[in-house]
């Protein structure tokens, strides 16, 4: 009598195992599969947002302070003070970088329209950086040689290239992510940059809201 007791039991028992067991393989099939689907969530939701310009902790501060080489006299060392007292764009680019290459062209025609530009040879060797500019020719009033990168970072470089618009007084404007063609320098640089030569050819300060408005 207490074989046939104790069957029913140990029957039960074996069915709760078999209970957990499956829902235990049940769990480890769904959690990898809610974090995919969080996965692509975040990414369908990130489609078609604009990524060339964004905000970082140097945008509507001055230039970080700095004292770097002169890429073509690294005897000189350049300083905020030696910076253009207009309008500038300031370009981190770099010899090894392949999407600096498709951008150097178009920098060339900037500077034969006239636009200051500075350069950032960002964590380059010097010897193949004025190779680089030998080649495809210097578009930049200069070039300072920021080998190990720290001041790229402070301006809160994400990757070469990108580009700052600073103004007369050394305020950075507008921060592009990647290269700058002929798009985004008639959709967004080129009116920032306006505005910004007309304030500071007629000696004026500009407005939070017509900053905001211009270099967005």
């Amino acid at each position: 009598m207490t074989t046939s007791n104790n069957a029913p039991d140990k029957q039960t028992q074996q069915s709760n195992k078999n209970t957990k067991r499956k829902k235990s393989l049940k769990l480890g099939f769904l959690i990898p599969l809610v974090i995919f689907i969080g996965l692509v969530a975040m990414l369908y939701m990130r489609l078609g947002k604009p990524t060339d310009i964004v905000t970082n902790t140097a945008l509507e501060r001055p230039v970080p302070a700095f004292e770097l080489p002169l890429l073509s006299d690294t005897s000189r060392i350049m300083t905020n003070d030696n910076l253009p007292d207009e309008p500038f764009l300031m370009n981190i680019w770099g010899s090894w970088c392949p999407t600096c290459i498709i951008e150097h062209p178009f920098l060339m025609k900037l500077e034969e329209r006239g636009v200051n530009l500075v350069g950032v040879n960002y964590k380059d060797d010097i010897g193949d950086a004025l190779g680089y500019l030998n080649k495809g020719g210097d578009p930049f009033s200069m070039s300072i040689q920021d080998l190990s990168g720290q001041f790229a970072l402070d301006l809160g470089l994400t990757g070469a290239p990108e580009t700052f618009v600073v103004d007369g007084e050394g305020i950075i404007r507008q921060h592009i992510i990647g290269e700058v063609n002929e798009s985004n320098w008639q959709s967004r640089i080129a009116p920032c940059l306006m505005v910004l030569n007309d304030a500071n050819n007629n000696g004026v300060s500009l407005e939070p809201s017509q900053v905001e408005e211009a270099c967005q």
